[in-house]
């Protein structure tokens, strides 16, 4: 079997006597597109902290293109090729969306220190920046301030930045959090369209986008994997309804 894009391997966390992540095993494959879902307090967050290096595991393994990186810095991570957006945008509101965009290039090129002027005015990155901005439909906003624009627009400059560190496996945090629904199909639509040869999971509670979009999805529940499967096995299965849709057992 080729290696895995992402893997853990009896992945824990506790805090004292309080254990958020048990034992889990994960395989995200080459190109997946994959979800992980769960009800409030199922570790989710938890794990994904743990796979981006914001959060030391108590014990297990995290494996990036097969490579052990469970004790490896979170900005070593980004470098190998682990890409991740958060739940609340952590954009430069204040700055251009070109320019939040190509400081997320130059921060990948270990060049964003020695920058003392707006990023977008250095021709070695503009291009890059103006190429990704293109490809997510946000050419029309590069010269505007990210504060003035619709949440759904910021959503997908965030994005826009984790495609600017040339991610091997992008960690999609929520995408649709906050967004109207009517922009949350453009959000879908951008999904979609992310090249095939990167691994993408998406940590989402918007059902419908996650039906639509995941070919496979992890379900989490008290820090364990209840179920994994293809979308239809996820839906008809009685467990996946009574502990996250909020059926009661039949």
């Amino acid at each position: 079997m080729a290696a895995s894009a992402l893997e853990t391997e009896k992945l824990c966390k506790s805090f004292g006597a309080l254990t958020v992540a048990d034992r889990i095993d994960f395989r995200l494959a080459p190109g997946a597109r994959h979800a992980l879902i769960g009800p409030n307090g199922a570790g989710k967050t938890t794990f994904v902290n743990m796979l981006t290096g914001a959060m030391a595991p108590s014990s297990g393994r995290i494996l990036l293109g097969g490579e052990d990186i469970t004790k490896v810095h979170q900005s070593a991570r980004v470098r190998r090729g682990l890409g991740r957006t958060f739940q609340i945008t952590t954009l430069f509101r204040k700055l251009t969306v070109l320019d939040n965009v190509a400081l997320g290039i130059a921060e990948r090129d270990g060049v964003a220190r020695r920058m003392w002027k707006p990023a977008s005015r250095h021709a070695e990155i503009i291009d890059e920046a103006t190429q990704l901005l293109a490809t997510l439909g946000l050419s029309a906003d590069a010269r505007a301030k990210v504060a003035d624009l619709p949440y759904g627009r910021q959503r997908l400059v965030e994005i826009a930045i984790a495609l600017g560190l040339r991610p091997k496996v992008l960690l999609l945090d929520e995408p649709a959090a906050g967004v109207p629904s009517q922009d949350s199909g453009r959000i879908l639509d951008v999904l979609a369209g992310l090249p095939a040869d990167i691994a993408i999971l998406v940590i989402e509670h918007d059902m419908d986008l996650v039906f639509r979009f995941a070919k496979r999805i992890t379900v989490l529940v008290q820090g364990q994997v209840l179920v994994e499967g293809a979308p239809q096995e996820i839906a008809a299965d009685a467990r996946v309804r009574a502990v996250y849709l909020g059926e009661a057992h039949a």
